[in-house]
């Protein structure tokens, strides 16, 4: 059996996410055999894995379980204060399924219930359940709005899910569902990141790098491409009238080395003005930084793939950039001088790059069928891609939290926290000026 695992966010009221829901791929026909533990085992392997991993970074994690992943046991893997196991039909009419569900409610775990509707066959269960998941696929339906109240009344927290579009996000806000989720966090967005929008915390690292006696340009190259809002600023800025230059640039530790370490901090000077961000969305940005890396691993697998390893981690980086500038994708390539096949990958999802871009989204979105039959067609092991994307989600978790995590300068100085605004700016001319003296 071939086994894939991804996982997807759940903002709360806030916006901040708060959970992951995992997503896992298991062989249906066996799925609710009591007689067939194959599938359970196999399934159990990868929640073990998540479990000794910062897969999840701490956070709650959402997790649909079976009648065989409930009766071997398998949320006990996870602490009962972290994980919520999610409960469906299918569960319910299990003979043994009510004694199951009491008996998980009695050792501390929370349970969402699937599809919520009104009806009589939740009654039984319904002093167990924390939490009802409400669809609102079409945020149009009368029935959203008398589920949420319903669930309400019984004191229960809602969870919208397929919130796919601004109108069924503003549908939940307006509703006051407590948790949210959907195919793509970036339908879910609200804000719009300006051209010189940068990741403040990361913009930081970048001032003390770049201000160093010795700055380390491969250390700066590698601060500029976690971010997608810099490497874009970057890249357009160096393919600029400008330069003028014969050739066009798509790498950052060229563009760093045509720019120069002296135009480089004019250009970090002028980005600090503008630091006051106005509400970038984290985990849209991390979004970018982890298909990046996850289209170069894929590339890389892939027998005469037209892009090279760094095109392919700009094709994942950049796949956001029309929810950061708030305009259509095809608008913000053309400020770029990206090849051809990049585009065709990225705003028609077409040739060799848009099946990989495909497969990078599907995968994201538990669509497994589709991620298969774009594996089978640029000949990918399919055995390599949930290996692959745990690496990559341990390796962007793990630069993440490093790269939030509070630092000195090199005088021992504590930077400014993210959210410092226009004090930035003063701090990069004072760094400049000692710089320069």
């Amino acid at each position: 059996m071939d086994a894939y695992i991804a996982r997807q966010p759940i903002m709360d009221k806030d916006e901040k996410v708060v959970a992951y829901e995992i997503l896992y791929h298991q062989d249906s026909s066996t799925l609710y055999n009591q007689r067939d533990y194959r599938v359970a085992n196999a399934i159990a392997k990868f929640f073990t894995q998540i479990d000794n991993s910062n897969f999840l970074e701490g956070k709650d994690a959402f997790l649909t379980f079976t009648p065989n992943l409930l009766m071997q046991n398998i949320p006990r893997i996870f602490v009962e204060d972290k994980l919520v196991i999610q409960i469906e039909d299918n569960v319910l009419v299990h003979p043994v399924a009510q004694m199951i569900i009491q008996r998980y409610k009695k050792q501390g775990y929370r349970l969402a219930l699937s599809d919520f509707e009104f009806n009589n066959r939740y009654f039984n269960i319904l002093s167990s359940i924390s939490i009802l998941k409400v669809d609102f696929s079409n945020p149009e339906s009368d029935n959203i709005a008398t589920s949420v109240s319903i669930a309400k009344r019984f004191n229960k927290q809602v969870a919208a899910y397929n919130v796919n579009s601004p109108e069924a996000r503003k549908k939940a806000m307006e509703l006051g569902c407590d948790y949210m989720q959907g195919d793509s966090i970036a339908n879910m967005v609200s804000s719009k990141v300006r051209e010189t929008g940068h990741l403040e915390s990361n913009f930081f690292r970048l001032m003390v790098s770049i201000t160093r006696d010795e700055p380390d340009m491969q250390e700066i190259a590698s601060i500029i491409e976690l971010d997608v809002t810099l490497t874009y600023s970057l890249l357009k800025m160096v393919n600029s009238a400008y330069f003028a230059l014969a050739n066009s640039v798509q790498d950052v530790q060229q563009a760093l080395t045509i720019l120069g370490l002296g135009q480089l901090k004019q250009w970090v000077y002028l980005l600090s003005f503008n630091s006051d961000s106005g509400g970038i969305s984290d985990e849209l940005i991390k979004i970018s930084f982890q298909r990046a890396n996850f289209c170069q691993e894929m590339g890389s697998l892939v027998k005469n793939f037209p892009l090279s390893r760094s095109e392919s981690y700009l094709m994942g980086m950049f796949s956001t950039l029309g929810t950061l500038l708030d305009v259509k994708i095809e608008e913000a390539l053309n400020q770029l001088p990206v090849s051809d096949a990049m585009k065709e990958g990225l705003i028609n999802k077409e040739g060799m790059p848009g099946d990989l871009f495909n497969l990078v989204i599907c995968y994201e979105r538990g669509e497994w069928n589709k991620m298969n039959r774009f594996a089978e067609r640029l000949e990918i092991p399919v055995s390599m891609i949930a290996q692959k994307y745990f690496e990559v989600v341990e390796y962007v978790n793990e630069m993440w939290n490093e790269l939030m995590r509070p630092f000195n300068n090199d005088d021992g100085e504590e930077m400014p926290s993210p959210g410092g605004g226009k004090n930035i700016g003063r701090e990069v001319a004072r760094k400049m000026e000692n710089t320069q003296e």
